[in-house]
């Protein structure tokens, strides 16, 4: 897959493709369905797939530093799952103030018609674009009739009845509902980042973590987890993660910890995926290290009962070399 960051790096030979154009944060069900018609007027034309996304995401930018939403997916992330579901090409886009007061037309013009060439656009049934969001698929239509390239609408797809969307799945994981999360993504709500060195506290109270970075500026999930890890190296083992600030040692950052159940191994350096499968509890601040390390415990004997029902049992006691 070859991302392209930004028009001016768009060549000659980038002319001619299948595009949609969008956030595609978390890559959920109603994603996937427009990626899976993207696919088929790409192969229908004997074209390349093209992904127009924005870093960062337009909310982000409007909502400014002090108040962003909560980010399904990295930048990273994404491009590994678009990678995954075959997609050839990627163009991101920096969302700045020149993008936002773009005017829809000029869009069209000189990035769909003029750099890129486009021969068919799928869009979602509710995309906008352009200053303003004056840009809509009414407007997409008529241009593709001037300048010769196909545009189709893609049904909302729906679960419940409702439409599945971006927020509905963070309103899903802020109230620690994973099951319906992983309904409307179509897989478990995932976080990916590799494993750095900590403060060592965990060690020294008997439950060693992997310390992984979220390089989010707010995360989706926030407490503690049975969640599933693995690694390059390392097929999915059983777990439990805490997201948060660490309040009882006085953490000043967010960051996502995960104790591996009977797990003896280094992981220092290695990309981690962490699956988010069942919330056992909200973060909390303890009087001591002794009344945390009583509440792990029993967070431990919890996840156990969970992973036993649902087959995921760890394998013997061992250890993880972790902080």
């Amino acid at each position: 897959m070859e991302l392209i960051r930004g028009q001016h790096n768009l060549r000659p030979r980038h002319r001619g493709c299948v595009a949609t154009i969008g956030n595609f944060d978390g890559l959920h069900l109603g994603h996937q369905a427009i990626l899976a018609q993207l696919a088929e007027h790409a192969a229908r034309l004997h074209l390349p797939r093209l992904v127009i996304t924005f870093e960062p995401q337009p909310q982000e930018f409007f909502a400014g530093p002090a108040a962003p939403p909560a980010r399904l997916m990295r930048l990273r992330e994404k491009i590994q799952a678009l990678t995954g579901l075959g997609i050839e090409r990627v163009l991101c886009l920096e969302f700045d103030q020149r993008l936002a007061a773009m005017p829809a037309e000029t869009f069209i013009e000189n990035l769909l018609i003029e750099r890129l060439g486009i021969r068919h656009l799928v869009v979602g049934d509710d995309f906008r674009f352009g200053h303003r969001r004056a840009g809509d698929f009414t407007m997409l239509v008529e241009a593709g009739r001037r300048h010769g390239f196909g545009v189709v609408d893609n049904h909302s797809y729906l679960v419940d009845d409702e439409r599945v969307s971006s927020t509905r799945i963070r309103q899903a994981l802020a109230q620690g509902d994973l099951e319906f999360a992983r309904r409307l993504l179509g897989r478990p709500y995932n976080m990916c980042g590799r494993v750095a060195h900590g403060d060592q506290r965990g060690r020294t109270i008997g439950f060693p973590t992997a310390n992984i970075h979220l390089h989010r500026r707010v995360t989706p999930v926030y407490g503690v987890y049975a969640v599933l890890l693995s690694t390059p190296t390392l097929p999915p083992r059983p777990g439990i993660a805490n997201v948060g600030r660490r309040p009882t040692v006085h953490g000043d950052r967010e960051r996502l910890e995960v104790h591996l159940l009977n797990y003896h191994g280094d992981l220092y350096g290695q990309h981690a995926s962490v699956d988010f499968l069942h919330h056992l509890r909200p973060e909390q601040r303890f009087e001591s290290l002794d009344a945390l390390r009583q509440q792990i415990q029993r967070d431990e004997q919890i996840a156990r009962a969970y992973f036993s029902a649902q087959g995921l049992s760890p394998s013997p006691s061992s250890s993880l070399k972790g902080s």
